[in-house]
């Protein structure tokens, strides 16, 4: 059964968050409730008379990704700095390339002291190098996302794998699997601390974009 600190929850719930402009990061395994809690959020941010916006991490910045191209990132990027609350679910099940971890340090440096993120993912902090494919645009974009932020460790065992293993669907080493711990930090040294992704095709138009890390701070034509 998921393990998740009610006490953090509780405080979410109060919507401080957002008034503040922090962030939320959901950090665990799959199917241990990550989604349904950031939309338990969104809903109440809505009732509350804030102004919400859900996406996963591959639609948002296909989408970017494709207003970048045709030249109309300015006005596409306006769709997602608008909201007080951002929900960007399930990062890091696909890496990203160089245009899609550019135009999401972008999103991410827009939004910082001004509107809330809720972010989901399955990496700990540690990997999100992989995710981004370079540890220095990973680290400038974790510099900003956990500056003012909670982060929650969701453990646990998949609600999905439940049923598998009631209806006697695990093999022996696959139960074995599900039952290890996974490798995220402890809630203690990641809260307030220091969601194919994007399109693998060349610009077309478009003002250039910067990103730490990059060794001529520009997207590759």
């Amino acid at each position: 059964m998921p393990r998740i600190d009610e006490r953090q929850i509780r405080e979410l719930r109060s919507l401080r968050f957002i008034h503040e402009a922090s962030n939320v990061v959901l950090l665990g395994p799959p199917g241990v409730g990550k989604t349904h809690l950031s939309v338990s959020l969104a809903e109440a941010a809505i009732q509350a008379g804030f102004g919400a916006y859900y996406m996963t991490a591959h639609d948002l910045v296909t989408d970017l990704g494709r207003a970048y191209r045709e030249g109309r990132l300015d006005r596409r990027m306006r769709v997602y700095l608008a909201p007080k609350v951002l929900i960007i679910d399930e990062m890091g099940y696909l890496p990203l390339d160089d245009l899609g971890a550019t135009i999401f340090f972008q999103l991410v440096s827009a939004r910082y002291e001004r509107g809330s993120i809720i972010l989901t993912s399955n990496k700990s902090f540690g990997d999100w190098g992989t995710i981004f494919g370079d540890p220095i645009i990973a680290t400038a974009i974790l510099d900003r996302l956990l500056h003012h932020s909670t982060t929650i460790n969701i453990r646990g065992e998949s609600y999905r794998l439940k049923d598998r293993r009631k209806v006697g669907l695990f093999t022996r080493a696959e139960d074995q699997q599900a039952d290890r711990p996974a490798p995220f930090p402890s809630p203690e040294m990641s809260q307030n601390g220091p969601r194919r992704q994007g399109s693998t095709s060349s610009r077309k138009s478009g003002a250039a974009l910067t990103a730490p890390g990059r060794s001529d701070n520009t997207v590759p034509l």
